[in-house]
């Protein structure tokens, strides 16, 4: 593995470990909304929710099947998900010190960024 490979893998890690934390991405991406929506929770509450709804090993079946496939490295995996920790805290950190108001627009800004790129790529 090239220190170029391990950095990149750091690099994703901490990227998605930080807007995991920032703005409750993943399941988040549909339940952040319905919970702000549907249940009328804060900003921060529905992010704290999205991300407690995740932490129990609720992927562990379809990484299973990937497994099995023998489409995991689980050295990669590894490097990612140890620096997904790191950013996740600094992520969470950085999201209770902003303005709920501002945290709103970020997460509906980067909602709006994926939805064009899923729109408009190719």
């Amino acid at each position: 593995m090239t220190v170029t490979l391990v950095l990149t893998l750091v690099v994703i890690g901490l990227i998605a470990g930080f807007l995991s934390g920032l703005i409750g991405i993943g399941g988040g991406i549909i339940m952040v909304p319905l919970f702000v929506i549907l249940l009328g929770y804060s900003q921060y509450q529905a992010q704290g929710m999205s991300l407690a709804v995740m932490l129990p090993p609720v992927t562990f079946l379809a990484v299973y099947n990937y497994y099995q496939a023998g489409a995991i490295d689980w050295r990669f995996a590894i490097i990612v998900s140890a620096v997904f920790i790191v950013g996740g805290f600094i992520g969470s950190k950085v999201a209770l010190s902003i303005d709920q108001q501002m945290l709103r627009k970020i997460f509906g800004g980067i909602l709006l960024l994926i939805a064009a790129k899923l729109i408009l790529g190719k």
